[in-house]
């Protein structure tokens, strides 16, 4: 079961960590595994703005390097430098992650909550969120 408050107060405290001079706009994230395993991710941007990643991928991209490839759900929380949590609007993953996702999840299954605080997030599955998504299934 997905305790939805423990990963949002998990992707606040990695917010902390954010790397964003440009946009000043930071991003926290935590990835349950299936084990209970939590990997945190934090934006961190570059000035030439290609090589930027974003929280999700950071967290996913830490826990595939460590052999964890059985995915839950994972807690987004977003806000302009400043902003405590409550104060910003939620914050969706970008299109790139949600393929990530769409690689190492499952789309019925794999549960991605969105927060303004712990009290307030939307919970939604990967397929809600990229329905029609192209998979490895398409190129087989």
């Amino acid at each position: 079961m997905v305790n939805a408050k423990n990963l949002i107060e998990k992707a606040f405290e990695v917010q902390k960590y954010c790397y964003t001079p440009y946009s000043n706009f930071n991003v926290g994230a935590a990835l349950l595994c299936a084990d209970g395993t939590v990997f945190t991710g934090c934006n961190i941007e570059n000035a030439a703005y290609t090589p930027t990643n974003c929280a999700e991928r950071t967290a996913f991209f830490k826990a595939i390097s460590e052999g964890h490839k059985d995915f839950v759900a994972i807690a987004i929380v977003g806000n302009k430098k400043g902003l405590k949590p409550g104060e910003g609007d939620y914050c969706a993953p970008c299109a790139v992650c949600r393929q990530v996702m769409a690689e190492f999840c499952d789309l019925k299954t794999f549960k991605v909550i969105i927060a303004k605080s712990t009290d307030d997030y939307l919970e939604y599955t990967l397929g809600e969120l990229l329905p029609l998504a192209f998979t490895g299934k398409n190129l087989e």
